[in-house]
């Protein structure tokens, strides 16, 4: 499958200091008084609305827990999925966000995001959105931090008897045991193994996934991304990007969920000069996130989307 492209958060991070450059208005003498009060109001896996007198002033470096987290606790060093969305302090101009393309994973690091965010997330539950204010050079920063899953997370459905069998690591990532001596089915086989409690995917949205394929008929793992080292992927549904059999099978999916996902060839690689064009193949697919791409936002607004 192709990824879209993405924008790491640790961008929003590396902006904190040249902020400037992006052309924002520089505090003139008469400014107000400085303020410390900001408010952070909108859904969960939507822009937030970031609302402070300007210009802003953070006297010192802080973070506040907005929402509560219900998921897993993070650990230091671990792989965490993040929105970002900074916001430059002294005239309420977006700096960076995730939002306009799809959560960067990052680990739990002060390599990876500085010790203060790591400070921040340390102990919060995936779920969580955070509110992190630093003043840098000069340039007081707001960065609404959003905790994603990296694994599936909700209702576990009862195995159907005849497809593979699914076995789960202590990460989460998958191993596939396809039914030995059995002809692969002539359709697709869409199953959910795990019911996510998040929004429906739609097309035309940006889903961010883990996922693994295997080959129907030797069981050879022939694509996956919980390899070590290996990213989640983030694509658009429903534009071509992906095989017909993801575009049909994971339309209408919850975020949270995990799909098995039986393909035969003519809905995979059938016709192309792939090493298994002619294979059934297995696919379980973790879905983590699903958003319509935000292209134009408007300080203090909730932006506008595609199709809006």
């Amino acid at each position: 499958m192709r990824r879209v492209s993405r924008r790491s958060a640790a961008v929003v991070l590396g902006l904190l200091v040249a902020v400037s450059a992006a052309g924002c208005a520089e505090p003139t003498g008469n400014a107000a008084p400085a303020h410390t009060e900001v408010a952070v109001s909108g859904l969960l896996g939507e822009p937030p609305v970031v609302a402070f007198d300007q210009p802003l002033t953070i006297p010192e470096t802080r973070s506040e827990v907005l929402v509560p987290g219900t998921g897993e606790a993070l650990v230091e060093g671990q792989p965490v999925l993040l929105n970002m969305y900074a916001v430059d302090g002294r005239d309420g101009s977006v700096i960076q966000s995730t939002f306009i393309d799809a959560p960067a994973p990052h680990e739990l690091t002060d390599e990876d995001l500085g010790s203060e965010v790591v400070d921040a997330l340390v102990g919060q539950r995936v779920g969580a959105r955070v509110l992190y204010l630093e003043e840098t050079d000069d340039v007081p920063v707001v960065l609404v931090i959003d905790v994603l899953p990296s694994r599936a997370s909700g209702e576990a459905v009862a195995p159907v008897e005849g497809l593979p069998v699914v076995t789960l690591d202590a990460e989460g990532a998958p191993t596939v045991e396809v039914p030995a001596g059995t002809a692969p089915p002539g359709d697709l086989i869409v199953q959910p193994l795990v019911r996510g409690g998040g929004v429906q995917i739609e097309a035309g949205q940006v889903i961010t996934v883990r996922f693994t394929g295997v080959a129907w008929s030797t069981g050879e793992v022939v694509d996956s991304n919980w390899t070590p080292g290996a990213l989640p992927a983030s694509t658009m549904v429903g534009i071509g990007q992906i095989i017909e059999g993801w575009e049909q099978g994971l339309l209408e999916q919850s975020v949270g969920s995990q799909v098995l996902l039986v393909v035969p060839p003519s809905l995979a690689y059938a016709g192309t000069a792939k090493p298994y064009a002619d294979e059934t193949l297995v696919y379980v697919v973790d879905v983590l996130d699903a958003h319509f791409p935000v292209v134009d936002e408007t300080p203090g607004s909730e932006g506008q989307t595609e199709g809006q």
